[in-house]
């Protein structure tokens, strides 16, 4: 049967995009005009017609009972598909929007444009936004894989951004470098990560004008579907993910076998470049709009010989070790490419004799002992020889039925950070945030400006200056600026101290680390320097950059460090844990006595919690804070395998947030005069931006139990449990104070501050 092409005039001339809701009922389309189409899947009939006030429709997505338009004047609106009414506007960008994405589940709506955010918005509330802002330019394309546990965000820079949305902030997974091309927010090429409905993978247009299927385990390239001469600008998956098609600008339509990466057909009848396409969720029907305002609805799309195809369960996603394809529930074959005629008896012309005929012959037929093929190079498969032949001894003893399948464990181990320092957000981030002051950093493309501002301006003086080797980590304090950048072309990693101003002579220094060598993570202290490289070496110098000592960290990759004094923490990775990602150690040394005070102790992290920040408080003790709000302080760390964590605060438990209402996080700043100093985060944000933010401070407040009355009879009770915080916390702050005055050269204040304390502990 040839395929049936009905061309549809849908909108004035211009880009033109459509999307069939998931019942496959009716199909949407927008485009330049100020109207919207809503076509009944089947019928010849003039399609619905909804008048809009806005013009310049660039995206639409849909669910059963509502769909979403984007326009270039950056509105996203909602409207009903049972009254065809405007439902609401979710959300208003400053910029055109590019695409719209819908969750499985129709809650959420993620939304790209030419802003350098991605707002994902509640489509029943829209005050419920969540943002993902790490990349660095424009946006052109969303997609939500099949669970709507990931979005897929490709940018206009080439990178590919995956952020994870299984938590109420979403956190980026994995960015894909070298895949998509660079492209404009408006080009017509498309750079869509399109997931494939078995969700194991997803597929885009790659730099070579080719389609590559990226692995979600690893993320690492798979199989490529090779035929397009000219850039892509539109895909989509059949709904059991068999087939695959695809268009190009040169005006090109294909149907790809995703088994084998083969083209089935090209179609030749394309006379305007396709934007988008959508499959029909159950019948033998593919649409697509064009940049001519046109929609063609193409019956029996897929051809006869092939329409076996669409007639099969789910298929795997095409990976370089095709799994196994499942057949019933408890066999499996592999998926093998050919079919030796005369093997086994099949029903031609039924489903089943296709997929006898889709798998090929297995291990246990007689035509099957030729169905191992070595492709990942396990060994498992005997070369031949040069006549085509295996020797005997691969025969000998008993063949196994199938070989048996071996899958690599890869843990997930903590990237290493730099405290105090957040990511790039347009061109600008902060590098260092304390009490002292901030550094931050403005990226001018050839060269960068760092600019360091102090909170006491009596003390010392704000200055800026030009940085061609593009630093990337800091730290400040009262004696000076510690800077270091990465090895480019021109020059290797580097560290560079700069003291602040005095009445003596300034002292710069800059030194050059080993070739291929960078900086991970460091610090700064009142006595030295400490940095954490890519080699797995602890470097300190002291503060005229003279080398006090150089070791092997054990616990590796390094993940951050802090120092106070003569004091160095050090945090790496260690063993496996049992959810997979490995756990962290710390160690605590005194660089000057050369004495060891905690060797590769476990740091106390739950499963499923990040380290945020490390930090020494004002009274030289570890901190820790963490990404579930939990600030840690280190008790008796002086003494070897007699530390404890012991929590100080518990940001989640606070009063501000006892009715609710408000959604904030805290960026941790510092531990001084008994109070936790940070930066309030509302609105979804992850970390802070310019204007400078203020800083904020709490008292302390040990998570013994519920302190929150419900009813007036509970109100002696909840007293009762706030003297119990109050025993807790003064006995945790008299242990610091005794093991300070115990171990160090304490002052008279200090001293004094013990009875005092053991007073407040009596009572």
């Amino acid at each position: 049967m040839a395929t049936r092409l009905r061309s549809r005039p849908a909108h004035a001339p211009g880009p033109t995009f459509c999307s069939y809701i998931p019942n496959g009922s009716k199909l949407v389309t927008v485009g330049p005009n100020s109207a919207f189409r809503i076509f009944q899947h089947g019928s010849n009939d003039e399609p619905a017609i909804i008048d809009v006030p806005t013009d310049n429709h660039l995206a639409v997505a849909a669910r059963n009972d509502f769909f979403v338009a984007g326009a270039e004047d950056g509105s996203v609106t909602k409207y009903s598909l049972a009254t065809n009414a405007m439902d609401q506007i979710l959300v208003r960008c400053t910029m055109p929007i590019r695409d719209l994405a819908l969750s499985p589940d129709g809650l959420w709506c993620a939304v790209a444009s030419d802003e350098l955010e991605v707002k994902v918005v509640n489509t029943r509330d829209m005050t419920q936004v969540m943002y993902c802002r790490d990349q660095l330019r424009p946006v052109k394309h969303v997609s939500f894989d099949y669970s709507g546990s990931l979005l897929a965000v490709s940018c206009t820079d080439g990178i590919v951004y995956v952020y994870s949305l299984s938590s109420e902030l979403p956190q980026l997974v994995r960015r894909v470098d070298g895949l998509i091309p660079t492209l404009e927010g408006d080009a017509e090429a498309s750079a869509k990560a399109v997931w494939h409905p078995d969700g194991r993978a997803f597929g885009a247009p790659n730099i070579s004008k080719d389609f590559q299927i990226i692995s979600r385990s690893d993320w690492s390239p798979q199989r490529t579907f090779k035929g397009h001469t000219s850039d892509i600008t539109a895909a989509a998956w059949s709904p059991n993910g068999a087939m695959l098609a695809t268009s190009s600008k040169d005006k090109a339509l294909i149907l790809w076998d995703t088994r084998t990466q083969k083209i089935l057909k090209r179609y030749d009848s394309v006379q305007n470049t396709i934007l988008a396409i959508q499959w029909h969720p159950t019948d033998n029907v593919l649409s697509y709009t064009n940049n001519n305002g046109e929609l063609f609805i193409r019956e029996d799309f897929v051809p006869d010989e092939h329409t076996g195809l669409l007639n099969v369960e789910l298929q795997p996603a095409p990976m370089n070790n095709q799994p196994l394809s499942e057949i019933s529930g408890n066999a499996r074959r592999p998926v093998t490419n050919g079919h030796k005629p005369g093997g086994r008896d099949t029903r031609e012309g039924t489903p089943d004799g296709y997929l006898d005929d889709l798998l090929g012959p297995d291990a246990m037929s007689e035509d099957g002992a030729g169905f191992i093929e070595d492709d990942d190079g396990a060994g498992y498969a005997e070369e031949p020889n040069r006549n085509g032949k295996r020797t005997a001894t691969a025969l000998a003893g008993p063949r196994q039925k199938r070989p048996n399948g071996y899958s690599s464990f890869q843990p997930r181990i903590h990237e290493s950070f730099q405290p105090g320092s957040t990511p790039w957000k347009g061109n600008r981030r902060y590098l260092c945030l304390n009490l002292i002051g901030f550094v931050w950093t403005v990226n001018q493309d050839t060269h960068h400006t760092v600019t360091v501002e102090f909170y006491d301006r009596h003390e010392h003086r704000d200055f800026h200056f030009t940085d061609p080797y593009k630093y990337n980590k800091a730290c400040l304090n009262d004696k000076g600026t510690l800077l270091s950048c990465d090895a480019t072309a021109d020059h290797p990693a580097m560290l560079q101290y700069r003291p602040h101003e005095t009445w003596t002579s300034r002292t710069d220094w800059r030194t050059p680390l080993p070739k291929g060598e960078t900086v991970t993570s460091m610090s700064l202290s009142d006595s030295c320097i400490v940095a954490t490289t890519s080699a797995g070496y602890v470097r300190i110098y002291s503060l005229f950059g003279l080398p006090l000592k150089v070791y092997r960290q054990k616990s590796t990759p390094a993940v951050t460090c802090a120092s106070w004094r003569d004091y160095v923490m050090t945090v790496g990775n260690g063993p496996d844990g049992g959810d997979g990602v490995t756990r962290l150690l710390y160690s605590i040394e005194n660089v000057k006595r050369d004495e060891v005070c905690q060797n590769e102790d476990i740091l106390a992290m739950p499963e499923g919690v990040e380290l945020r920040s490390v930090f020494f408080s004002d009274k030289g003790d570890p901190c820790i804070y963490d990404t579930e709000g939990v600030l840690l302080v280190l008790k008796h760390w002086r003494t070897p395998g007699q530390a404890q964590w012991s929590p100080l605060l518990d940001t989640k438990t606070l009063a501000r947030l006892a009715d609710g209402k408000k959604e904030e996080i805290y960026w941790p700043v510092a531990v001084a005069n008994n109070k936790f100093h940070c930066i309030i985060l509302k609105g979804g944000e992850e970390s802070p931006y310019f204007p400078r933010p203020l800083l904020s401070d709490f008292e302390f407040s040990i998570p013994v139990s519920d302190v929150s009355p419900d009813d007036e009879d509970e109100q002696e009770s909840s007293h009762h449990k706030v003297l119990e915080e109050q025993h807790a916390r003064y006995a945790l702050q008299h242990s610091l104070a005794v093991d300070l005055v115990d171990n160090t050269n304490a002052t008279s204040a200090q001293k004094a501050e013990v009875p005092a304390i053991q007073r407040e502990v009596d009572k």
